[in-house]
């Protein structure tokens, strides 16, 4: 009885404890013996009155078994009760069993919690996609009367507003897409120290000078394989949150190192595998997170700051930057003291010649936008499919228009002419991207592919990896960033007439 691993005790009628065992008295409160005190007075406040009709419920024979959740011990440990009544006779007692629940507690809000931020998740992710085919349209028509202006005309000055507010909307949903871990990153190798130095003089100025900024560089910083631009997103949200944290002025250090991890790593409900990462840490000495909002402290459109100051993305972005890079999380907060962020990235290990030579790809991107040749686009979304078809014809392409996968096969019977490009919108009704080009290619076999999506090109991987030999164009893009695509992708072998390899003695092997 005493040496069980189960709480378990005796208890009066009067809710009197007559006797208990080790494992009662450590739960309940930590000491060594509880015998004589009233159970009520073991458990909170707020589970009194409950725990009391659990008792008389037992008592009175309505029930032959109790149970009852309740919060015990001055740390808030939470503890299920099982109450028995012991024998039949009016003066029977009652059997108390306690077991601790924390643990699985926690484990059930972490879950509904994911639950929660996956689902708003998939909601940011399809509102996105939406607004996305929205603002391709809105800044692709823009350009198109930008051609018609000059810089001197007052249209061209309203053309660029509406430019420039349709551009600062694609970043909120950037910001959407990114918490929900959707949207499009181009990772590429990148040295965290170089990143930092560029953005030092930004940073200074967004911080205000009664805030002192402080770096702190680690030597031989390994390179981490992340999307630049998101990563200064990140850095700059943190450095911001730091700055309204420090209403009174204080320190913003920036701190990077490497962190080998022998072994997982558990910081609250993150676990970090082992593994060789690069650590960077924004800490402020600001007014501090308290306890109980360290929780929801990522959770999208919850924010501590007033009304209109802030728009509660700010950290959840960050988190999902972080996660879709592969890396972690970890915030440690003191309130009145300050708040550190830990930012965990993975090292990159070795070489990336495939980055390499995509950069140098894009490195010797024409300049010169036009070109010739037929091209058959698909789109569902009259809008986007309109602009992108005058945006097409204005660099020289002869266009052919198709909304739906059906009259594009159509089309494809009965051209006479040889289709150069197909552009086809990922998701559309009755038949998708992927199973078009599968039935275009049955017929047009060395037909060049490039698909379009409001949605990333990681969420749309299963769909896309059914087509080969084609490259991805995320929506929104302007007129340029499509005429470019179009053109690097038009200079580019045909599927099926890759260039052969070099013979070795320098001499081609056709």
């Amino acid at each position: 009885f005493d040496k069980a691993p189960v709480g378990i005790a005796l208890v009066g009628r009067d809710g009197q404890i007559g006797v208990c065992n080790q494992a009662f008295a450590r739960m309940m409160d930590g000491e060594a013996d509880v015998s004589g005190q009233q159970l009520a007075d073991l458990v909170g406040e707020g589970d009194r009155e409950a725990l009391e009709t659990a008792l008389n419920e037992t008592l009175s024979g309505e029930a032959e078994t109790t149970q009852i959740e309740v919060q015990v011990g001055d740390a808030g440990r939470n503890a299920g009760l099982f109450v028995r009544r012991l024998g039949a006779d009016e003066n029977a007692g009652l059997m108390v069993q306690v077991i601790d629940t924390t643990e699985q507690r926690s484990l059930e809000a972490q879950f509904t919690q994911s639950q929660k931020m996956q689902a708003v998740g998939q909601l940011a992710g399809g509102i996105a996609h939406d607004f996305n085919n929205l603002l391709t349209a809105m800044v692709g028509f823009c350009d198109l009367l930008l051609l018609r202006h000059k810089p001197g005309d007052q249209s061209f000055a309203d053309v660029m507003q509406i430019k420039q507010n349709a551009n600062r909307a694609a970043n909120l949903v950037r910001q959407l897409l990114a918490f929900s871990r959707q949207q499009t990153l181009q990772p590429r190798v990148i040295s965290v120290t170089d990143t930092l130095g560029e953005l030092s003089n930004l940073l200074r100025r967004l911080i205000g000078e009664g805030i002192e900024l402080r770096m702190v560089h680690g030597r031989d910083l390994g390179p981490v394989k992340v999307d630049q631009g998101q990563l200064e997103q990140v850095i700059i949200n943190l450095a911001v949150n730091g700055r309204d944290a420090m209403a009174n002025g204080g320190t913003l250090t920036i701190q990077t190192s490497n962190l080998e991890l022998a072994r997982p790593q558990h910081h609250r409900s993150e676990t970090v595998p082992a593994g060789s990462y690069v650590s960077l840490e924004v800490s402020d000495t600001g007014c501090g997170i308290a306890p109980d909002l360290l929780e929801r402290i990522f959770e999208p459109f919850f924010t501590t700051k007033e009304v209109g100051t802030g728009t509660g993305l700010g950290l959840s972005t960050v988190y999902g930057i972080v996660r879709q890079t592969g890396g972690y999380v970890l915030v440690d907060s003191t309130v009145d003291q300050g708040t550190t962020f830990r930012i965990l990235l993975p090292q990159h290990l070795g070489e990336d010649e495939a980055d390499a030579e995509a950069d140098g790809q894009r490195s010797q991107m024409p300049q010169d936008l036009t070109g010739a040749g037929t091209i058959l686009l698909v789109e569902d979304e009259d809008p986007v499919r309109l602009f992108a078809a005058r945006a097409l014809r204005s660099k020289g392409y002869k266009v052919l228009e198709a909304k739906t996968p059906e009259s594009a096969l159509d089309i494809v019977e009965n051209e006479t002419e040889a289709i150069d490009l197909l552009i086809t919108d990922v998701v559309m009704p009755r038949m998708d991207g992927p199973a078009l080009v599968q039935e275009v290619r049955g017929r047009l076999p060395n037909i060049r592919v490039l698909c379009m999506s409001g949605y990333a090109e990681e969420t749309l991987a299963d769909r896309i990896e059914k087509v080969t030999d084609a490259q991805f164009l995320a929506k929104p893009f302007s007129l340029n960033q499509l005429a470019g695509k179009v053109k690097e992708v038009m200079l580019a072998p045909p599927p099926g007439k890759r260039r052969p390899p070099a013979d070795p003695t320098g001499q081609s092997a056709a």
